[in-house]
Order: C-alpha cells, then sequence, then structure tokens
C-alpha cells in the first residue's frame, strides 16, 4: 500500500512538473510559450538581409573548401560577434572566406597586369598595387566582418532599449508576470532587440537554458560590458517580483525605467564631449585637406611627365578617400550610447514599398551617356587640325577656347580641354545625385509623412492618455469617456484618433476592442503607432480588473512617456551643436569648397594647355632663340599628355562631392537617430541632390570667370 501511495504522488509529482517551473519566477508555462519561441525562426529569416544571408552561405561554403582556424586573439571575439548577431557560421567559416577573398582579389589583379602587357605590352604597375593593397585590407579586415556586423547590430538594439524597458515595466504595472511582460515587449518593437528576446524563450525550448530567469541572466550577460544601464533595469524588473507589497514593487519598476533613462543621458553628455575631436580630424583628413590638395594635381601632372594619371585620381578620391572617411565614421558611431529608437511602425510600411530602381537606373543612364559624349566624340573628330583653330569636328567659342578642345601631339589626340567638355562631365555625377535622390525620396516620402502624423499624435497622447485615465478613475464608463476627451481633444490628432474609436462603438455597435483593433477600420490603422497600440492594449487587458486599475495603469503610462520625450529633447540639445555643424558642412562648406577648387584648377589647366601650345609652335625660331636644350625642356615641362583634362579632372572630384554628401549624412542621421533606416534615407534624397548642385553652380560660375579671366591674360602677352 505504501509503494503505491508513492507511485502516485509520484505520478502527480510528474504531472505538475510539467505546468508548474517553480524556477522561473512562478510564472506558469503554456503552449503560448512553444509558439512564441517559434517565431524567433521566422523573425530571423525576414530580419536578415539578403546580404547578410549571403554572406553566411559564402562563409559556409568557404569553410567546405579551405578551412582556416582563427587565431587565439580573434577567435573569443569571433564567437561573441556570431551569437550576437544570431549567424549560423563558425568563426572558421568568417576567416576561411577571407583569405579566399584575398586570393581571389590577388589571382584578378595578376591575371589583369599579365593580360595587359600580352595586349598593350605594358606592365600595369599601378592596377597590380592597387588589386594587392585591395587583398591585403581583405586578409586583415575580412575576417573581422562578423565583429563589425555585431557592433552595428549593438548600436540598433540599443536604440530600442529603453523603449523594451517602458514596454516590461507598462506591462508588469499591473499584470505582474516576466515571461508575458518580455513576450508583450518583443512584439511591440522591431529587431534586432525583438530578436533577442524571442531567443530567450527559443534558448529554453531547445533545452539550452531550463528556466526564464537562467535564458535572461545569460542574455543580460552578453550585455554587461556594452550597456550596464539596461542590465541593471532588467534586474530592478526582476526583483520587482520578489517584493511582498505593492508600492515597493512599483517603485521598483519606476526605478528602473528612471536607471536606463538616466544612463542614457550621462552617456551621451560624454558622448558629445568625445566626439567633437574626431569629427574635426574626419572633416579636415577626409574633406578639407583633400579638396584643397587638389588645387595642386594639375601642376604635379604636368610637372611629372604623364606619370600621374586620372586612374590614379580616381582611385585616391573615389575608392581610398571615401572608404578612409567611411570607417572613420562608423568608428566615431560604434561609441554612440543608448538612444531614442525610431518607430517600428515606419520601418514596417518601409518594407512594403515598392523600389523604384529601374526608372533611377535610366535616369542615371540618360545622364551618364550625355555625360561620356566628349569621349565619343573623340572617336570622329578629323586627325587634321587647323592653325591656331579647332579640330575638325569640334566647336569653337571664340575667346573661350574650343568645345572639346582636343588637341593633336605626334599625331595622337589629348584631352578633352575645353569648356564644352567641362560642362558636360557635370552630367555624370549630375545623374549620380539625381537618380540616389529620386530613389530614396520615392521609398520615404510617404513614410516620412506617416512617421511625422505619428510622431505628432505620440507627443500629445500622453497629455491624451491622462486625461483618459482620470475620466475613467472618476467612474466614468470607458467606452463613454473616449466620447469625452475626443470632444475636449478636438482638432487634435489625439482628438481624431479617440472619435474614429467612439463613431466605430456608437455608429457600427462595435466593442471597444474591435473599435480599436479591427482588421479593416479599427482607429489604430489611421495612427499605426506601436506606443498608441501597446497604451491600448494594456488598456483593455487591466480592464479586466476593473476601472481603478485601468486609471492608474493609463496615468502611468502617461508619466513614463513624458520622462521618456523629455530626455529625448535633452539627448537632442547635447548633440544640437554637431549636428548643426555637419549639416552645414554637408549643404554648403563642403560642395563650395569643391567647386571653388575646380573652377581655380580649370584655370590652371587651361593656362598649361595654352604654354604648350603655343611653345610647341616657336619650332625653330624658338630653338634659335632660347636655343635647343632650352626649348625642349620648356615643350617637356608642359607636356601635354602629361596635363590631367578638366573633364576627368571634374568627373573625379563631382563624384567625390556626391560620395561625401553619401558618407556624411549617414554619419550624421547615426549621430542623431542611431540606426534609423528611414530617416537616414530621407536625409539622403535630401542632401545628395542639394550639395551636388550647389557644388555645381559653384564650380561653373568659377570657371567661366577663371576661364575668362585666363584667356584675357594670355590675349595681353600674345599667348592666346
Amino acid at each position: 500500500m505504501l509503494e503505491s501511495e508513492k507511485d502516485i504522488l509520484k505520478k502527480y509529482r510528474e504531472k505538475l512538473e510539467g505546468h508548474i517551473n517553480e524556477e522561473s519566477l512562478g510564472s506558469v508555462e503554456d503552449s503560448n510559450i512553444k509558439i512564441f519561441s517559434e517565431e524567433y525562426i521566422k523573425l530571423k529569416q525576414e530580419s536578415f538581409s539578403k546580404k547578410l544571408t549571403r554572406y553566411e552561405s559564402l562563409c559556409n561554403y568557404s569553410e567546405k573548401i579551405l578551412s582556416f582556424k582563427p587565431n587565439k586573439t580573434l577567435l573569443p571575439e569571433l564567437e561573441k560577434a556570431i551569437e550576437t548577431v544570431h549567424l549560423d557560421i563558425t568563426p572558421a567559416g568568417a576567416v576561411s572566406f577571407a583569405g579566399i577573398s584575398s586570393f581571389l582579389i590577388l589571382f584578378f589583379g595578376v591575371l589583369i597586369t599579365i593580360v595587359g602587357f600580352v595586349i598593350f605590352d605594358e606592365i600595369f604597375i599601378f592596377t597590380f598595387l592597387m588589386f594587392l593593397i585591395s587583398s591585403l585590407i581583405a586578409l586583415v579586415q575580412f575576417p573581422k566582418l562578423p565583429i563589425i556586423i555585431a557592433s552595428r547590430w549593438r548600436l540598433k538594439a540599443s536604440n530600442q532599449m529603453v523603449l523594451c524597458i517602458l514596454y516590461i515595466v507598462i506591462y508588469m504595472r499591473h499584470t505582474s508576470n516576466l515571461e508575458h511582460a518580455i513576450r508583450f515587449a518583443a512584439r511591440n518593437i522591431d529587431s534586432p532587440l525583438s530578436l533577442d528576446l524571442r531567443k530567450i524563450f527559443w534558448n529554453i525550448e531547445t533545452a539550452k537554458y531550463s528556466t526564464i530567469k537562467e535564458s535572461l541572466d545569460a542574455y543580460l550577460e552578453s550585455w554587461r560590458h556594452y550597456n550596464l544601464e539596461f542590465v541593471t533595469a532588467f534586474h530592478l524588473i526582476e526583483s520587482s517580483l520578489y517584493e511582498p507589497t505593492e508600492s515597493r514593487r512599483i517603485e521598483l519598476l519606476d526605478k528602473s525605467l528612471e536607471v536606463i533613462l538616466e544612463g542614457s543621458y550621462e552617456k551621451m553628455l560624454h558622448y558629445a564631449h568625445d566626439i567633437k575631436s574626431p569629427i574635426t580630424t574626419l572633416h579636415m583628413l577626409g574633406v578639407i585637406l583633400p579638396i584643397l590638395g587638389l588645387v595642386v594635381f594639375p601642376l604635379i601632372g604636368s610637372f611629372l611627365q604623364g606619370l600621374v594619371k586620372w586612374y590614379h585620381l580616381a582611385f585616391l578620391y573615389n575608392i581610398f578617400l571615401p572608404l578612409l572617411v567611411y570607417f572613420l565614421g562608423i568608428n566615431i558611431l560604434s561609441k554612440r550610447p543608448t538612444g531614442y529608437g525610431s518607430s517600428k511602425t515606419a520601418d514596417s510600411v518601409y518594407k512594403k514599398t515598392i523600389s523604384p530602381f529601374l526608372i533611377c537606373f535610366l535616369i542615371f543612364l540618360v545622364f551618364f551617356i550625355i555625360g561620356i559624349s566628349p569621349l565619343i566624340v573623340k572617336t570622329v573628330v578629323s586627325s587634321s587640325v587647323l592653325s591656331d583653330s579647332c579640330s575638325s569636328g569640334d566647336i569653337s567659342l571664340g575667346p573661350l577656347g574650343c568645345f572639346f578642345g582636343y588637341i593633336e601631339s605626334n599625331k595622337i589626340f589629348y584631352g578633352p580641354f575645353g569648356l564644352g567638355a567641362l560642362l558636360l562631365s557635370f552630367f555624370v555625377p549630375a545623374g549620380l545625385a539625381l537618380a540616389l535622390g529620386i530613389y530614396y525620396k520615392s521609398k520615404t516620402k510617404k513614410i516620412i509623412e506617416l512617421r511625422n502624423e505619428t510622431k505628432e499624435l505620440e507627443t500629445e497622447f500622453a497629455s491624451a492618455l491622462f486625461q483618459l485615465g482620470n475620466r475613467i478613475g472618476d467612474g466614468i464608463p470607458t467606452e463613454i469617456a473616449f466620447s469625452k476627451i475626443s470632444e475636449t481633444l478636438e482638432s487634435t490628432a489625439s482628438g481624431d484618433f479617440f472619435r474614429i474609436v467612439d463613431t466605430n462603438i456608437r455608429k457600427l455597435g462595435m466593442g471597444l476592442k474591435e473599435a480599436i483593433f479591427d482588421n479593416k477600420i479599427g482607429a489604430i490603422l489611421s495612427y499605426p503607432s506601436p506606443l498608441i497600440e501597446s497604451s491600448m492594449e494594456v488598456l483593455l487587458e487591466s480592464s479586466k480588473k476593473g476601472p481603478k486599475i485601468v486609471s492608474q495603469s493609463l496615468m502611468s503610462i502617461s508619466t513614463y512617456i513624458d520622462r521618456i520625450h523629455k530626455v529625448s529633447e535633452r539627448l537632442k540639445d547635447l548633440l544640437a551643436e554637431i549636428i548643426s555643424s555637419m549639416k552645414s558642412q554637408i549643404s554648403f562648406l563642403t560642395p563650395m569648397i569643391a567647386g571653388i577648387v575646380v573652377g581655380i584648377s580649370s584655370m590652371i589647366i587651361n593656362i598649361i594647355v595654352a604654354l604648350n601650345t603655343k611653345i610647341a609652335s616657336f619650332g625653330s625660331e624658338g630653338a634659335d632663340a632660347i636655343g635647343t636644350g632650352g626649348i625642349t625642356g620648356l615643350v617637356g615641362l608642359f607636356n601635354v599628355n602629361g596635363i590631367i583634362p578638366t573633364y576627368y579632372f571634374q568627373l573625379v572630384v563631382g563624384i567625390y562631392v556626391v560620395q561625401l554628401a553619401y558618407i556624411l549624412t549617414i554619419l550624421q542621421n547615426g549621430i542623431e537617430n542611431g540606426v534609423d533606416k528611414v530617416n537616414e534615407e530621407y536625409l539622403l534624397s535630401k542632401n545628395i541632390t542639394r550639395s551636388f548642385f550647389i557644388y555645381a553652380a559653384i564650380a561653373l560660375i568659377v570657371a567661366l570667370l577663371f576661364t575668362g579671366l585666363s584667356s584675357a591674360v594670355l590675349s595681353g602677352t600674345n599667348l592666346s
């Protein structure tokens, strides 16, 4: 009998243990947890871009072909980064991809050098060195790609942490259940933090950890060295579960939100001071000095007898310097602390937009063909040159020279040096700037309008929630309270939201939940904000516990939103000076300096070309007066084949201005908003086109003025 009693007790104990987990802080496990954890895989597939998925495939494929082991110093960092970003690769795969990529780049460079030697009977040393340097960079930097991706991942996740703690506190204020609160937060924020929270449950499902507490603590440990405030806030939330009194529990929840808000402000305060020097360095090394250095390139090309070609200039200014500026900017952004992130709604709408890539590509193609027309004309220009005039097929512009300005030397045409070719060269970067501007504007115009409307509603929503909570606390039924508030807040975004809810209840006979969340005419469809949606979910959830709990919940949410808004405004104040400086650099200073430099360089090139032409035409008369060696030296000094044509010069600088506007805009948005793709592309749509056209206008005006001036000077000295 005793044995049978033990069997019965054992049987029921096992059954109870299947439903109750004492170590999970008293929460009861249900089938929803399994369903929720399975969403992790689905969300991961949706969150990962095609580039990241392709990178995973390449790493895994590279490891199968030839496996390299990472060094012991790099291994722990790679493992941590791969775990952070949820990548399905191994450290060996990342290193193998780097090794194979480096080899392929070098092999391709050697192949091009050999083919060039066979066809042109010339060794392209510069081309080989370019591939060699690229191969070495790939070998050193590609193994660290998971670390770089993880850094950007943390930056984006950090931007969502304030909202994450807010949603957990909002939920736990009326229902003290940590599992449900984490699930509530995960559904109201976007990836990557949403993915991280779902993985907490996934790790329990896959038996990596046995309880929610173990899984959560392991996850928080990964953030300890990057965001201690987030870890502390979560531990305070955990501690609130053990408090015997309601007042003490609420106090700890409030404290958790205060900790992360104050921590964010203090870190941003230090960050605002610390980045002033790096940004100044970035602007000087990447913008001012390179652009001012362009003035000497026409002289360098002439004096070095053609050793410096236009493609050397292009490599330096369109590949090396943009990469340098970009990586310096990424380094500055990687140190950015927690901020107040972007809306999940805008991101979800953004993903549904139709890509205008084809139209923008056609626009660029048309401008590109117009821009390279001087090179096309070169193939049809006759080799016969009229004395003191333009090549046949070219157009004379009188004192301003020839339209295309090709110059014949030893039966080879060099150029184009003409003012017309310079004007046409603007079409290539203009096409690039217009195509990018239209592309990003088409993608973000409607989304930004929706975001601005939602932000306006969120700004005044705290006050509206407080009034709603106050009315419900006075004993007015929730449905009637919506009607009263809509009348009080008439002609405001909040008033319109409450009016839609009231109309759905009164005229369509809907319940409160349907009036707000109906798939076809719910009020939330007009104002799709996660903050508003979560507030309404809390209202419905707390309404099961009575009007007093509803009133307290809504008024506390109102207080939390106010506090976050105030901290957010303080953060903007801290960065205002830096952001203002960067905006002026992007929109005016950089294009203005570049435009002036191109105009001056155009004048220098025109003078050198004119001197070359006239000195060469002296012929035997000049040789008798100066001596054969002297005239040969002068002609060699201003040899036309060593001069970088104005056409190529402007082409390189114009593209560089577009690249700088692109990179500096990403940096500006990153400093101000963290990782906010929608706002970033909206700013790109404005800054790229504005920056380029300011540059183009200044460059054209200065070029025309100085070309006319140089023509007048040369005419006065009988050299033109």
